[in-house]
């Protein structure tokens, strides 16, 4: 395992007490990673540069770029790079389970949502952080400033998951509060009612956002590790059940694959990127997620 893949790995991250470092030690070990993958110079075209295309003036090539990478890039204006982007996390009690792995589901957003807030700013680009439950909870609106990621650690860094969700009034409000077309990416385990969740998506597209769903689950939620006579017990309700793992097991398994496919077709449908993930998995699945989609928008 190379040092890039040891930075991305959730039981590392956890050994690193502040938040901030912990954002700064995902992306830099991302970008190491990136450098040195089939994605070369991806990244420099991510941060200020797009693709030659035919009909292109030549005169805005960057041949420092081409001598480096032997592709063509242009250089790309200010306003042609800033896009406004939102994190919008779950914060309800059942994003604060985890069974064996070193970092809950919330935790797990949180470190994610930290980590694009980094990459973000760096970028220049506006973000915003909204966090929602049975209402909306946490808001700050989208600033491109350096203040701005101290600003985001500091709400993130307070936050406690609990309570329930309410999806679709949430959903309505945030697309209330936000102003002009922007980038939505929406981190939850998404154990509701899938019909207010998927109204609520196509809604956002509706009005021309772009949307990265970032679908996380526990480790345990997505492989089921069980054996023998297990108890559940629903952290958002009084509800407990005994069950055989065992006897259930492939049931389960088949039940939360048609669960994932569900959403991913829904999202595929009204033109959303779907991520499935759970805390077992490094960080840059879902931060190149948001490289591809932020490709794709220029």
């Amino acid at each position: 395992m190379n040092s890039s893949e040891k930075f991305l790995k959730p039981e590392v991250i956890n050994q690193v007490s502040r938040l901030d470092l912990r954002a700064k030690f995902i992306v830099e070990g991302f970008l190491s990673g990136l450098h040195a993958s089939p994605f070369q110079g991806f990244s420099v075209e991510f941060s200020e540069h797009r693709k030659y295309a035919p009909g292109d003036d030549i005169k805005d090539i960057d041949w420092k770029v081409y001598a480096k990478t032997e592709k063509y890039y242009l250089k790309k204006f200010q306003a042609e790079t800033n896009m406004m982007g939102y994190l919008a996390i779950d914060q309800s009690a059942s994003m604060g389970y985890t069974y064996r792995q070193d970092l809950t589901k919330f935790e797990y957003a949180t470190c994610l949502a930290a980590a694009l807030t980094y990459l973000m700013i760096n970028q220049q680009d506006p973000v915003g952080l909204v966090t929602f439950g049975e209402k909306l909870k946490a808001w700050l609106p989208p600033r491109s400033k350096r203040t701005q990621f101290s600003s985001v650690l500091s709400v993130l860094s307070k936050l406690v998951p609990e309570g329930i969700t309410d999806y679709g009034s949430c959903m309505n409000q945030l697309t209330s509060l936000i102003k002009g077309k922007s980038l939505i990416m929406i981190f939850s385990d998404l154990l509701a009612d899938p019909e207010p969740i998927i109204k609520s998506i196509h809604q956002l597209r509706h009005r021309g956002h772009e949307i990265i769903l970032f679908h996380i689950l526990d480790e345990a939620e997505a492989k089921f590790p069980f054996d023998g006579m297990v108890e559940f017990e629903d952290v958002e309700t009084p509800t407990v059940v005994t069950v055989d793992a065992y006897g259930m097991k492939d049931d389960y398994l088949l039940a939360v694959k048609q669960f994932r496919e569900k959403y991913k077709d829904e999202c595929l449908r009204s033109g959303c990127d779907y991520v499935a993930i759970d805390t077992s998995v490094n960080f840059d699945k879902a931060l190149m997620e948001y490289l591809l989609q932020r490709q794709r928008r220029f």
